[in-house]
């Protein structure tokens, strides 16, 4: 029997796709909302405002029951409709322009260099989660928000728990807590003396002048921190692995146009997918989806994995093909709840995969991939250790 590839998405979603794209699921708590698989209705549920992103509304399938938990102690705008989520979104919008992001664009480089240069210093065979996947998106998303560095190991303890699979509720919510208290206390500190950062900006014309609490901006700022390296950590360690298993196209991707880089970027987000429990939706009046019925108050599951190997929309979707023109993929999800922070992921993974494999040309993985510790425990796929040599 074939073992499945750890970074293909369950071929159970192919399947569905095909023969049953809008179809019952069971969940934790017992309830059976819809799963949705095929592109074409994953985007026209993430688009149709008869849909809710509104984690507190009855029917809305939660991922994991400490996720719930913690939604309901504090629920980042992400997780709300308009208006509360378009004021909520508004207030970062600025912060994460095509334009303002690609002025850190030097910066990012040389924090790569920087790691790379101590990697090649440092003993083989080397964790590339540890020396360059998570303190690349950590140091940058630190920088951006105000964050000292130097707490990064509390808060990506903190953040493990968040997205942890296994989390108590009683777990989730301290974690939560921990993490808030934290950048409560941050709040405070910017406000008394602020810098050139998301915080300071937040704190001065916001916290000062009493139109958000210490509590909700913190709560803003544990989406950002937590979203801000997790995602882009495991994208780094990920698509290193989808590489170093396609050796012809790491070659061309490492000796060939710069260009290739940007579509390289785009098509690993897309055969990827990080997101494996899929945009959690419930419907807020009776609807129909790829020719089925949903009602008003089911939940809905869009499997963004699933969605992104649709062969009606990509050629081939199984295949990696770094020249694919496929930035039509919904991996930052699609309308008005599309990641913020596509911008700044999208130029830190060009930064890593245009360096990485050009300074460390016999990059190698040092154990089979087979061996490798997958995230299964998360909400977020990735690796939890990714050893490599060279």
């Amino acid at each position: 029997m074939t073992r499945r590839c750890p970074l293909d998405p369950p071929p159970e979603l192919a399947r569905l796709r095909a023969d049953a794209p809008v179809t019952r699921v069971r969940l934790w708590d017992g309830s059976t909302p819809w799963l949705v698989t095929r592109y074409e209705d994953v985007r026209a549920m993430l688009r149709d405002p008869r849909v809710s992103a509104d984690s507190d509304r009855p029917g809305y399938p939660h991922t994991t029951p400490g996720i719930a938990a913690r939604r309901s102690r504090a629920k980042a705008f992400i997780s709300q409709d308009d208006p509360e989520h378009a004021a909520g979104r508004r207030l970062l919008t600025g912060e994460f322009t095509i334009r303002r992001i690609e002025t850190l664009r030097p910066r990012v480089q040389r924090i790569v260099d920087e790691l790379v240069d101590d990697l090649l210093a440092g003993p083989k065979p080397a964790d590339l989660v540890e020396t360059l996947a998570l303190p690349v998106p950590s140091l940058v998303i630190c920088e951006l928000l105000g964050v000292p560095y130097a707490d990064r190991t509390f808060f990506h303890r903190v953040s493990k728990t968040l997205v942890s699979r296994d989390a108590t509720p009683e777990q989730s919510v301290e974690a939560l807590e921990e993490l808030l208290a934290y950048l409560g206390d941050l709040v405070d500190k910017k406000a008394a003396d602020p810098g050139d950062d998301v915080f300071s900006r937040l704190a001065v014309e916001h916290y000062r002048t009493g139109k958000m609490t210490r509590r909700e901006i913190a709560s803003m700022g544990q989406l950002l921190l937590v979203a801000g390296h997790e995602t882009t950590a495991n994208m780094i360690a990920l698509g290193t692995v989808a590489l170093l298993e396609h050796p012809d196209q790491l070659a061309e991707l490492r000796d060939g146009d710069p260009g290739l880089v940007s579509t390289a970027v785009e098509e690993l987000l897309r055969y990827l997918t990080i997101v494996h429990f899929g945009r959690r939706r419930v419907a807020t009046e009776d609807l129909e989806v790829g020719g089925q019925l949903v009602r008003e108050g089911e939940g809905l599951i869009l499997a963004s994995d699933a969605a992104n190997r649709d062969e009606r929309v990509f050629a081939d979707p199984d295949r990696l093909d770094l020249h694919r023109k496929g930035r039509n993929h919904v991996a930052f999800g699609f309308g008005v709840h599309q990641c913020l922070g596509q911008s700044l992921a999208r130029l830190e993974l060009q930064v890593v995969y245009g360096t990485l494999y050009r300074r460390i040309p016999t990059l190698a993985l040092a154990v089979p991939v087979e061996q490798l510790p997958f995230k299964h425990d998360m909400v977020v796929y990735g690796l939890h250790e990714l050893p490599v040599t060279w």
